[in-house]
């Protein structure tokens, strides 16, 4: 097919003109049956580069791509054209992936989008073979090269389909982040005659700034003044999800319309946010790294990155979110000097130990075991242990195996020894990579022209907008009014615990209609209990259907979403929680009991309790129940002690959830009763929560009404970018 015909086709399919030169190129090669690594900036087009050959071919195009609100915009777009497209991940339920698999078998799809990492699933390793394959691409390439800034061991598996189908399979790669190392490698993974194709990344429309702070909170008050004077809608980009949330309430303590988002939201609540926000409901949106890859949005007119990134890589991909639609975008990187410490321990945490490997080798060597088994033989996390079993299996130390259906993975014996030279030339790659991003908050180069030469663009040339081209040198320092408005947000921000399960939510603020069947009526439900004037009126069968609902209702956690007075590293609460604990084993002082009840004053004043309970210790003697028994006498309420019915460790020294349930499993018991009461749970410090939930259970059978947890404060413990 010459170009003249292509754009007619593109002009009836899609709606488009023409192609750019670069996507003609890109098109042409594949539809004569080559191999190409496509590399081109954010805005490029690169989706139509294979979602228009998929039009032409007779059978299936494969895409693996890692971003699943992608998959989603990218399959809406197709199916609106009349293409027909389908896409398997982790959000979609068994059957939902198992039919869309089934469809591409018959040939009823032209386009199938997968997650490289449900490539490990039998029933798709099975049904791939059974499909009519004309095309493979592979989204967001760097994923492949362990050099990559995104390196994903699932995309790996992607070279053994390629090894199985027959060579004149045309297969394209693209990214708009590969180094020459990182291009290089890409193209020694997919193998074959592959062509590179790298066009310009210089993004004239993005005006890049460094504002120079000394502390967080200096940039809080920036981005208050920023938000409440620039027009349009953006990003504010955090290192952590508690950072995400802060920021979040600071904005909205602002009267400023923000909202936080990160990879600890639920599914559903993540397609909400990112539904609003791509009709501009939010002046910002405040979020970890998690979001922006798969979302295209073309109207960003701001980029805001509170932390310094790994890698002028990652830099240079999340700013590629902002005037995709062509217009100026402003992006701004507030840096102090302290920054430096979060990102270097991603880089340096970024593989377990080697003694780590060595407990998952001796764990195996033992007994092959599945998964959750391996955690716990380990008190190693599940990110850990799947770090861990992708080298293993890179190195042929273990291998993985089914035993009654069940996957499990075994050591091999005569295995070669741990390799870790490439982990440790991996480590010092990523740190010579930070230290380019280091060099770019202080460069005098033109932000631009320095991120492309960086990215292997040796062809753009100045933007003559950024901060060096100007030569400017931005510092922004907080006034006293800011000051005291920060300070008083500190003292009034109170996190959520989140161990409320949903059910007991919605029992505890919403009316069911319930409809009983051979009923004449709908009775209303308060809280899954009907008035005896209602009761009466129904039949045998109806009165049955009832009594089932509120046995089940009874059965169900009454535990509820309580607040912590602060975050352990927010201000001085963590430093001086562990010196109570662990230094000086003296009560906690005033200023954390008047916090805690100023917490609980604010949050739960209109709620009725009628005792307070506290959570034992495991070794800190009586600072808990000290602490409660203030609470309670400034309360006027009685206060009880939970007792354990054994002894157990402390909750700190287990890395998985896991392990930490294990430890407390039914361990905890109370010699009151309580049945229909509302109680005050205490404790200092919320981890993991499964201390917390282990008493709502069994609070909950002995017949509570409702428990609040109150704690001093939340930890950040294992708190991650995404």
């Amino acid at each position: 097919m010459n170009r003249q015909n292509a754009e007619l086709k593109l002009k009836q399919i899609f709606g488009f003109d023409g192609f750019f030169d670069d996507q003609w190129t890109t098109i042409d090669k594949i539809f004569n049956n080559k191999r190409v690594l496509l590399i081109q900036k954010t805005g490029f087009g690169k989706s139509l580069t294979f979602q228009f050959p998929a039009t032409q071919f007779d059978g299936l195009t494969i895409i693996f791509s890692p971003l699943i609100a992608l998959m989603r915009d990218q399959i809406k777009f197709l199916n609106q054209n009349n293409i027909k497209a389908g896409l398997i991940n982790s959000e979609q339920t068994d059957d939902e992936n198992n039919i869309t698999i089934q469809n591409a078998i018959n040939n009823q799809l032209k386009i199938l989008y997968i997650a490289p990492e449900r490539q490990e699933n039998s029933l798709w390793q099975e049904a791939v073979l059974k499909m009519k394959i004309s095309f493979v691409v592979i989204d967001e390439a760097h994923c492949i090269s362990s050099w990559g800034h995104d390196f994903r061991p699932a995309f790996r598996r992607i070279i053994n389909l390629m090894q199985v189908l027959p060579s004149n399979i045309p297969v394209l790669a693209t990214t708009a982040t590969a180094t020459t190392d990182v291009a290089q490698d890409i193209q020694n993974q997919i193998s074959g005659d592959i062509e590179l194709i790298r066009g310009d990344l210089l993004r004239e429309n993005l005006k890049l700034d460094v504002i120079h702070t000394e502390n967080e909170e200096d940039k809080m008050a920036w981005i208050a003044r920023y938000l409440k004077k620039v027009n349009g809608n953006g990003v504010v980009y955090t290192g952590t999800r508690v950072s995400a949330e802060i920021l979040s309430k600071w904005c909205e303590n602002e009267k400023l319309n923000t909202i936080y988002y990160h990879a600890g939201l639920d599914s559903d609540s993540r397609k909400i946010v990112e539904k609003e926000w791509m009709v501009n409901k939010f002046k910002a949106i405040i979020s970890t790294n998690a979001l922006g890859m798969g979302i295209d949005k073309p109207d960003i007119r701001f980029i805001i990155h509170t932390q310094i990134t790994q890698s002028p890589i990652h830099y240079y991909q999340e700013i590629g979110r902002a005037g995709r639609d062509g217009k100026t975008a402003e992006i701004f990187l507030l840096f102090n000097p302290k920054d430096i410490d979060l990102p270097l321990s991603f880089i340096n945490n970024a593989r377990p130990s080697q003694q780590k490997y060595q407990k998952v080798i001796d764990a195996l060597k033992q007994e092959p075991l599945g998964e959750r088994n391996l955690i716990k033989a380990t008190n190693l996390t599940q990110a850990q242990i799947r770090a861990i079993k992708a080298d293993l299996l890179d190195q042929k130390i273990i291998r993985q195996v089914l035993y009654n259906g069940l996957k499990k993975y075994e050591y091999q014996y005569n295995a070669p020894q741990l390799d870790i030279t490439t982990f440790e030339n991996l480590r010092n790659y990523r740190l010579k990579e930070f230290d380019k991003m280091v060099e770019y908050t202080n460069t005098d180069k033109c932000k631009m022209l320095y991120l492309c030469n960086y990215l292997g663009d040796n062809n753009s040339r100045s933007c003559g907008v950024c901060d060096s081209c100007l030569n400017e040198k931005n510092k922004f320092s907080m006034d006293e009014n800011d000051k005291e408005k920060i300070k008083q947000f500190q003292n009034n921000f109170f996190p959520v615990l989140g161990v409320g399960s949903k059910k007991s939510k919605q029992h505890n603020n919403k009316k069911y209609q319930v409809k009983f069947i051979g009923a004449k009526f709908e009775g209303r439900i308060d809280n899954l209990k009907i008035t005896k004037e209602i009761y009466q009126q129904l039949n045998h069968d109806d009165k049955k259907i009832v009594d089932g609902l509120i046995q089940k209702t009874k059965k169900e956690s009454k535990l509820i979403d309580g607040i912590a007075s602060s975050y352990y590293g927010f201000s001085n609460v963590g430093k001086t929680i562990y010196k109570c604990k662990y230094e000086n084993g003296k009560d906690y002082p005033d200023f954390l009991l008047k916090q805690t009840l100023i917490a609980f004053g604010k949050t739960f004043k209109s709620q009725k309790f009628d005792l307070v309970l506290f959570v034992p210790p495991t070794e800190s003697g009586k600072l808990v129940e000290n602490f409660a028994t203030k609470i309670a006498n400034t309360l006027k309420l009685p206060i009880f002690s939970i007792i354990k019915t054994r002894e157990t460790k402390q909750q700190k020294i287990f890395q998985n959830k896991a392990l930490k349930t294990q430890n407390i499993k039914d361990v905890f018991d109370i010699n009151i009763d309580i049945t229909d009461e509302s109680i005050l749970l205490i404790d200092d410090i919320f981890d993991s929560g499964a201390t917390i939930t282990e008493i709502g259970k069994m609070l909950t059978k002995r017949g509570a009404k409702v428990i609040v947890p109150l704690v001093i404060a939340k930890t950040v413990g294992g708190d991650i970018a995404k």
